[in-house]
């Protein structure tokens, strides 16, 4: 009989324009799963599931127009059109019973102007119309922002439909109005072919908001680390994530009552009493949405292998809170001691001092009985306090070091609710580590390693040669046994990654951290704030230019040491050249001396001789008479 029912009800199209943005997008992927001429509550339970978007037979059909061209036709849309002109959109306006037109977020002039545009050319051609057209415009209450209470004595009674005539806009919303008394006006003259509405939004909150997503960010309670700041009115108009616009939607106070949707639908209100009573659940979905949870690691290893040095790292990286067993219970007693110091400075009431008081006056008493150590069950109480705190819930945490056995993990871990009943170690999974990370290393690494160290750092750790020795074997010994911290989480089934640590090779923990990071994956909470991002381009900047003023003095220096190198090498080369030189002129004038002196003595005055002959004769030929006469003299000699 459902069947038949929904079968007697044709198919119907529906425009909504904008799809792609978050409103727009949810009221028209919901429509899609709407079966036509169906309640409702039928929606609900015969509806696909809310991550299903295809297309579904005998729901309404989807079209519309979408802002960004180059995103993705969204599944649950029949037809999408992009960039058209009001000539080319006309005809698809006119195909639809149900016209659409959200100008509730992001409403530009244009878009407005849009929207009036839409439903004069449907009312101009009104007569074409073979059924009834709804129009609706989706407005803003920005259009009521400026309306006196109902009753002037009683602020508390809301307004309702019925006082749309008395409705005062806000004054940077005129426009708005406009349009409203546009659609309202022309959806009158012929209701049987052409009826409109108009819904007034008021500031959207939950998986996908924009306005709220920046106090989102920095609320102090649900999703920051606990801290309040209060800032006077005019400081928040100063800041640069909010626009005017937003502080108009923010300063608004009104009570409304939508009586007429609520007679009208039988409506699913997801948080009907507001956003503060249903906060977890909003929070939920937008930590759902934006991919904001907590990274909780824990990482374990022998004394000395460099837990803290890696942990520090990581809570750098992933903006992670940073847990050590001594500095949480300092914080601990410190907290205390503060509460109890300065309970009439902070107003602090009896009840909370007194509890306070008791608290620390369990803890010096437990370190009085113990020599100066806590038992057991306190440091179970504060470590999981501390995992259970605001921070580490929404942000995330590093366990350094702890817990150091089966037992104590046991204890920190458990689910009081379900422990009794448990065959496998229970467990709080909002506090459980989802990564658990071994460091490693060999005994001889580890005594070099704590032998290197400063001795700052040995006696502040108790790393002196006796002291480690013993911590050392007591871990070892503890670590051979058949229920181990490692063999708890592998009970679990968080198996724990083992990490080889090499510290003369890598000082920095660079590998160490390459592994961990690339196990962990990308940061899951906020990166820096506007504000932080802007300390860290100054930085960046300073740091650059502090860089290049070194560089260039080192350029400079280098610079110079290579021209005074060049000038001393030129100078030496010169004095080598001039040496060799004379060397070279020694040489030859030693070597020159033997011919020198034969030639003088057996050369020279027998030619001296022939060329007095040859001046005397007057030869024809002086060359030939001269060999001659050499020769001769040369044989008689």
């Amino acid at each position: 009989m459902a069947n038949e029912k929904k079968g007697s009800y044709r198919t119907k199209r529906v425009f909504v324009n904008n799809i792609d943005t978050y409103s727009s997008k949810c009221i028209a992927k919901f429509l899609s799963t709407c079966m036509v001429g169906g309640s409702l509550e039928e929606a609900d339970e015969d509806g696909p599931a809310e991550d299903e978007t295809t297309l579904q037979d005998g729901t309404f059909q989807i079209v519309g127009t979408i802002s960004n061209n180059e995103g993705e036709k969204p599944s649950f849309a029949l037809e999408c059109y992009t960039s058209q002109k009001r000539d080319q959109l006309l005809p698809s306006l006119l195909e639809c019973d149900v016209v659409v037109y959200n100008i509730s977020e992001h409403a530009t002039a244009e878009l407005i102007d849009e929207a009036t545009w839409a439903i004069s050319a449907l009312h101009s051609d009104i007569e074409s119309f073979v059924s009834q057209k709804i129009f609706i415009l989706i407005s803003s209450v920005m259009t009521w922002a400026m309306s006196k209470p109902a009753d002037p004595n009683d602020p508390e009674i809301p307004l309702t439909e019925d006082d749309y005539r008395r409705k005062k806009h806000h004054p940077n919303f005129k426009e708005h109005t406009n349009a409203e008394k546009t659609v309202l006006k022309l959806g009158k003259t012929k209701k049987s072919k052409l009826s409109s509405y108009v819904v007034a939004a008021g500031i959207q909150y939950g998986m996908g908001e924009n306005l709220l997503h920046y106090f989102f960010k920095i609320i102090s309670f649900v999703l920051g680390p606990g801290k309040i700041k209060k800032v006077p009115k005019e400081e928040a108009y100063l800041t640069n994530v909010l626009t005017n616009a937003d502080m108009d939607y923010l300063s608004v106070n009104l009570r409304i009552e939508p009586i007429f949707l609520k007679e009208t639908f039988n409506l699913h209100w997801v948080s009907e009493a507001g956003i503060i009573d249903n906060i977890n659940r909003v929070v939920e979905e937008y930590k759902l949405l934006r991919l904001l949870r907590p990274i909780r690691i824990c990482l374990l290893g022998p004394p000395a292998v460099g837990k803290s040095s890696v942990a520090e790292k990581l809570c750098k990286h992933y903006k992670l809170h940073h847990i050590n067993l001594k500095e949480v219970i300092d914080e601990m007693m410190k907290h205390l001691e503060e509460a109890v110091n300065g309970a009439e400075q902070e107003g602090e009431s009896e009840e909370a001092v007194s509890n306070a008081q008791d608290q620390l006056d369990s803890l010096k008493d437990s370190m009085e009985q113990n020599e100066g150590r806590l038992s057991d069950g306190l440091v179970y109480r504060i470590i999981r306090d501390k995992l259970n705190s605001t921070p580490c819930r929404n942000h995330g945490f590093v366990l350094d070091g702890f817990p150091k056995s089966y037992d104590q993990a046991k204890e920190i871990f458990y689910d009081e609710l379900d422990y009794p009943r448990s065959k496998m170690p229970a467990y709080n999974k909002k506090i459980i580590p989802e990564f658990i990370f071994s460091l490693e290393a060999s005994d001889d690494f580890l005594k070099e390693r704590v032998q290197n160290l400063p001795e700052s750092v040995v006696e502040k750790m108790h790393y002196s040669k006796d002291e480690y020795l013993t911590r050392l074997k007591k871990f070892r010994k503890a670590n051979v046994e058949d229920e181990t911290v490692l063999n708890y989480f592998d009970e679990l089934e968080i198996h724990p990654e083992h990490i080889e640590v090499n510290n003369a090779v890598d000082p920095e923990y660079g590998a160490v951290m390459d592994k961990i990071t690339r196990l962990v994956g990308r940061p899951r909470n906020y990166g820096p704030t506007p504000e932080e991002r802007e300390e860290m381009e100054r930085k960046s900047i300073k740091e650059t230019a502090q860089r290049l003023v070194l560089e260039t003095a080192e350029w400079k220096r280098r610079e110079a040491e290579t021209a005074a190198k060049m000038a001393t090498q030129l100078e030496q080369w010169n004095r080598h050249v001039t040496e060799v030189k004379r060397q070279e002129h020694e040489l030859l004038e030693a070597r020159s001396a033997p011919l020198r002196n034969y030639l003088m003595n057996y050369v020279m005055p027998s030619l001296t001789e022939g060329m007095m002959e040859c001046c005397k004769a007057k030869p024809d030929d002086p060359v030939d008479f001269l060999a001659e006469y050499l020769l001769r003299n040369n044989s008689q000699d």
